[in-house]
């Protein structure tokens, strides 16, 4: 009897470990990582340390837990730094003004639904190549916040507004690591026990055969932009509380950190695969990355070549385990 329940929790964990072998590597090399910051500078874990990683995974992760549900259906949202900015504009201006801030988050919300809504309505029903609609969304919702701005930023947003997102918990964590952990909790809801996750990896996967199988293409589009462009707008107002004001400029670049972070965890970039997990660690070991480079006294521009290098790399592996996959499915047919 020991020995089949022995068994049982064997196979279980095998189970488990094939399930998750991506994200327990990505987990397993940013410890490794993160070791080897330590054994350079022992300051690395220090609290406050541990802090900044956290501050600085934030805005990445909500973002990336964003763009993960565009790229799971084969497509891509390149606009999602210009909706960030779009949404602090916004928000902040109707914070100055006097609006509540709760109403003044519905706002933020909506902008990204907005957003979001229109790049699934130039993917789906004008059919346009996601990276040709997005990449002039982000033209046009970039050059939208400096006509209503002038090119000026928007200052003195209210405490009222940014001890919602910048508040303090404990230990000095902060309100808004919080809301990132919710994000993830909900995509992985979403994505793994919900039709509407069965549905985004099935277009993902096979757009046509998932359309002959009754799936509803256009809606699981527009739900994936939608989300993406909600997730952008939570991290703009995230964005805005740490810094008290908004600018035009905001989220220059942060789509690659993005794509990057998704792309590190396992999410492939021909769409199909990908998980909430793998994009949290993906995260994770970004953020571990910069903060340590920080640490042993690395030039800051080098981060820029480490993400492209990683983001070649972590797209490159997804064609190379799909040519072993084949290759064993070849053998095992033979």
């Amino acid at each position: 009897m020991k020995f089949w329940i022995m068994r049982l929790e064997v196979n279980k964990m095998k189970h488990i470990f094939d399930k998750y072998k991506r994200e327990i590597v990505v987990f397993l090399a940013t410890i490794v990582m993160g070791m080897i910051f330590t054994a350079m500078n022992p300051n690395f874990l220090s609290w406050n340390n541990i802090l900044t990683v956290f501050q600085k995974m934030v805005l990445n992760g909500v973002l990336a837990a964003g763009i993960m549900f565009t790229i799971i259906t084969a497509g891509i949202d390149l606009s999602i730094g210009c909706t960030f900015a779009i949404t602090g504009i916004a928000v902040a201006m109707c914070c100055v003004n006097g609006v509540p801030p709760i109403l003044a988050i519905v706002v933020g919300l909506l902008i990204g639904v907005v957003a979001g809504a229109f790049n699934g309505f130039l993917v789906t029903n004008l059919k346009l190549q996601p990276f040709i609609a997005t990449l002039g969304t982000m033209s046009l919702y970039r050059g939208i916040a400096y006509v209503v701005t002038g090119g000026t930023p928007v200052t003195n947003v209210p405490d009222s507004f940014r001890n919602i997102f910048n508040g303090k918990m404990f230990m000095g964590i902060r309100y808004y690591v919080l809301v990132m952990i919710v994000v993830f909790v909900i995509a992985h809801i979403i994505l793994s026990k919900t039709r509407t996750g069965d549905n985004l990896y099935a277009v993902g996967g096979n757009e046509e055969a998932a359309n002959l199988s009754g799936v509803n293409v256009f809606k699981t589009k527009y739900i994936a932009y939608i989300v993406c462009g909600v997730c952008a707008s939570i991290a703009g107002m995230i964005m805005l509380a740490s810094l008290g004001s908004a600018e035009a400029t905001a989220g220059l670049t942060y789509e690659t950190d993005a794509i990057a972070a998704a792309a590190i965890g396992g999410t492939a970039m021909a769409g199909g695969r990908g998980t909430a997990l793998g994009t949290f660690i993906g995260a994770f070991m970004l953020a571990v990355l910069k903060v340590g480079m920080v640490v042993i006294n690395v030039d800051s521009f080098w981060q820029y070549v480490v993400t492209g290098i990683i983001i070649i790399v972590a797209s490159y592996f997804e064609f190379i385990k799909a040519d072993f996959e084949a290759m064993l499915a070849r053998r095992k047919n033979a």
